[in-house]
């Protein structure tokens, strides 16, 4: 008799165990077509705990300061030609609050891919029109050129709007032929074909932030320590991309990953395929848009460390100027595809 208790209770034990510690699945959503079946994202590295976290609100955002970089530090708030500028450290808590809140989430990250439309041009939209650049674009002012579709569920044959190159999703399902993705800023869900997203690893953690203000003309870069905690590395002037079609672009607002670095970044004379110069400590965050120290135009071979014009208008032709050795800091200090760069006004 107490050997059939102990036996029982063992048994009831293990049951426990086993349900307790079954994975629970998630439906998959509807298919955008009858031949598709959806299979839905998940990641193993946040746990049941992780989840649960209240979302931080900008003003949880804790920021100290622990320059990295000391060089040319802007004020919080200055002048420039009687118009007052600062760093608007509003904007930043929630932007960092945003970006912590998304990995919170337990679904994999994806990167929007279509550099110089390498991986195809997005067909047409089902509402476009041609820009001040003659190129098309969709109905937000997106171009063609450079993006990717994105598509509805109830409509996979013609997209409705372009995601950008570099843009960051989460993955939360896919099909055959589409993963379904969800912005992380306006949290909307498009199904974008497969050949234009690149699948980050699930051990990616976006702790390097690089913070472009295209208003005031000034960057700063900042560190995450622990959960609601930054550090500020440094603060500094830059320039950022015109609106002069039809060669020159503004730096597009938005959150992108840091895709690309080059040491020098060879550019062309507008309009012409012979070599206009380089860009030292070049990193690509959209299209052909580089956190990049100062020009050097061909022939010349030697680095300038700064121009007269950082801080003052925008005057590149999507990219971000900085002094070299603060985009030298950034090309060293980010790490590549675990760093985000943001562009607020």
């Amino acid at each position: 008799m107490k050997y059939s208790r102990i036996l029982v209770l063992c048994g009831w034990m293990f049951f426990s165990y086993q349900c307790n510690s079954s994975p629970v699945r998630q439906q998959a959503p509807a298919s955008p077509s009858a031949s598709d079946t959806i299979v839905q994202a998940t990641s193993t590295e946040n746990t049941e705990k992780d989840r649960k976290k209240d979302p931080l609100r900008p003003d949880d955002i804790q920021l100290d300061t622990a320059f990295l970089f000391r060089k040319y530090i802007t004020e919080d708030h200055y002048t420039y030609k009687k118009e007052e500028r600062s760093f608007k450290w509003d904007k930043i808590k929630k932007a960092l609050a945003l970006i912590e809140n998304m990995q919170d989430s337990p679904l994999p990250w994806g990167v929007i891919q279509n550099y110089k439309n390498r991986n195809g041009e997005a067909p047409l939209t089902k509402v476009y029109a041609r820009n001040r650049y003659r190129r098309v674009a969709d109905s937000l002012g997106v171009e063609r050129y450079q993006s990717a579709p994105l598509y509805t569920a109830n409509d996979t044959l013609k997209p409705t709007i372009y995601g950008r190159d570099g843009s960051v999703v989460h993955i939360i399902g896919e099909t055959q032929k589409f993963y379904r993705i969800k912005d992380i800023e306006s949290e909307k869900e498009w199904y974008l074909p497969k050949r234009y997203l690149l699948r980050l690893p699930d051990s990616t953690q976006f702790r390097h932030v690089v913070v472009v203000d295209r208003k005031d003309q000034n960057i700063s870069t900042l560190e995450w320590q622990k959960r609601g905690h930054w550090l500020i590395r440094s603060k500094n002037p830059a320039t950022t991309g015109r609106n002069k079609p039809p060669y020159a672009q503004p730096t597009p607002l938005g959150i992108f990953l840091i895709q690309e670095q080059k040491s020098r970044m060879v550019y062309l004379k507008d309009g012409s395929a012979q070599r206009g110069g380089f860009a030292p400590y070049a990193s690509r965050f959209t299209n052909g848009a580089y956190i990049h120290g100062v020009p050097v135009q061909a022939p010349g071979k030697k680095m300038i460390e700064w121009s007269w014009s950082l801080g003052t208008i925008p005057r590149s032709h999507m990219c971000v100027r900085n002094a070299t050795s603060h985009a030298k800091f950034i090309y060293q200090w980010a790490p590549l595809r675990q760093s985000l760069v943001v562009v607020i006004e």
